[in-house]
């Protein structure tokens, strides 16, 4: 037997994915990755919404012509990458010769990168995928979808609301027969039947069906927010420190 212990060789068949150490670096090279790559993102807008809608389907649709208009405008439409809204979003920008990103992460039977993506990053980890696409954008459209969206929706005015992400940045809401009935819960359970939240509280999104206002609000809080940076940093553009700040920032005490 060689005099070497047997406990410093590590086996042929050793599993580097789930060994929970190795996992761990996995997981800090996603977020060195994702950062890394939204440092080349800017004046950008993310769309979230259902992997599921098909190409006829009228969300499919205003999302098709929100991220086309977005795009005339000069602004990057990043989305999760897959199909559904996010291809519609992703081919808006695409057909009008803009910038299309997706932040991509495979799900079965589901999940692709959609042919209208010109740019993207593919992460293992859903959570890490989550945080980059929470701190990928100055603005945010929400449409129909599912559990997902949903999510997305509720963590980025969480993050507003608790004063880990600008106070100016919009969240839009774009289809009011799928969100009405979720905002008037919001309004008529949290706020004034349990008070869980507060009256400023319903002023952290926009609904809407109106590319139009859509593209107003977007403009409007967008410019708003690169007059704060160009007061305060002496630049319009978010630079990587900015976006890394951004992300651990210290809540501002506001209860959640």
């Amino acid at each position: 037997m060689s005099q070497e212990s047997s406990h410093d060789e590590v086996p042929d068949n050793f599993d580097y994915f789930s060994n929970p150490s190795w996992r761990i670096f996995r997981i800090m090279s996603e977020f060195v990755e994702g950062f890394t790559f939204l440092a080349k993102i800017q004046n950008s807008v993310t769309f979230f919404g259902s992997a599921r809608l098909p190409k006829d389907n009228p969300y499919y649709k205003l999302a098709y012509t929100l991220g086309k208009r977005l795009a005339e405008k000069g602004y990057t439409i990043v989305t999760g990458g897959g199909p559904g809204i996010m291809q519609a979003g992703n081919q808006g920008a695409y057909d009008a010769n803009g910038k299309s990103v997706g932040i991509n992460i495979q799900l079965p039977m589901e999940q692709r990168v959609n042919p209208y993506v010109k740019q993207s990053i593919s992460l293992h980890y859903f959570f890490s995928r989550k945080v980059m696409l929470d701190y990928s954008a100055e603005a945010y459209v929400f449409f129909p979808g599912g559990y997902g969206t949903l999510d997305e929706f509720f963590e980025l005015v969480t993050l507003i609301q608790t004063g880990k992400m600008n106070k100016d940045i919009p969240v839009v809401m774009m289809g009011v027969d799928f969100w009405k009935p979720l905002a008037d819960w919001i309004e008529d359970t949290m706020l004034k039947k349990l008070h869980t939240i507060g009256p400023k509280d319903l002023e952290l999104w926009n609904l809407t069906d109106d590319i139009d206002e859509a593209v107003s609000i977007i403009t409007r809080q967008v410019e708003k927010q690169e007059a704060q940076r160009l007061t305060k940093k002496g630049g319009k553009t978010k630079t990587p420190e900015d976006k890394l700040n951004e992300a651990t920032h210290p809540m501002a005490g506001t209860e959640q």
